[in-house]
This record gives structure tokens, C-alpha cells and sequence, in this order.
């Protein structure tokens, strides 16, 4: 095989990879994001005088072991207008999910 197909191929394989792991964080986050979804609807923080702290929303520096997506799926719900913040630091559900889930 010559030089330039072995390169090709692994450009392929790189690019391959790289696609693969953006798909397995992609679903992280949105695991991440039902949790927290279902975490404020079991407390019941429909509205800002319901609204709950959630220990997750600050990222913790000390934390050893696997990530942790939920800050940042916390952070992209709450851009989106799923979920809102209010200036006390709880969060709130905006928006409730219909019969599909």
C-alpha cells in the first residue's frame, strides 16, 4: 500500500473517531439534561417561588473520576428557556414537556 493511501485512511479513521466521540457527548448531555428536567419537576419548581438550588450547577474543581455534564447541560437549558435562573441562583422549569416526554 502506498504512503498516500495509508495517510488517507488515517485522516478517515481520525475524522471517523472524532465524529464518534461528539455523538457519545452529545448523549451525555442529553441524559444530563432529562435528569435535571426531572430533578425540578419532582421538587416542583414550576415557578420562581418554587424555585430550588441544584447542588450541580456549580462545576466542582476537586471532583475526580468520569465528567460531569450536568453544569453544562444546566447551562445550555437554561440559554434555551427550558429552565430559568433566578437572581437568588435557583433554578425554575419555564417550559413543561407535553404528553411525549
Amino acid at each position: 500500500m502506498s504512503e498516500n493511501v495509508q495517510i488517507a485512511i488515517g485522516i478517515v479513521i481520525l475524522v471517523v473517531v472524532f465524529i464518534l466521540t461528539r455523538i457519545v457527548i452529545m448523549r451525555k448531555m442529553q441524559k444530563a439534561a432529562a435528569r435535571l428536567i426531572q430533578d425540578l419537576e419532582k421538587q416542583g419548581a414550576v415557578d420562581t417561588m418554587s424555585a430550588v438550588e441544584l447542588p450541580h450547577a456549580k462545576p466542582n474543581v476537586l471532583r475526580v473520576g468520569l465528567r460531569d455534564y450536568r453544569a453544562k447541560a444546566l447551562e445550555y437549558l437554561v440559554s434555551e428557556g427550558v429552565i430559568g435562573q433566578t437572581e437568588g441562583g435557583k433554578y425554575y422549569l419555564l417550559a413543561t414537556r407535553g404528553p411525549g416526554r
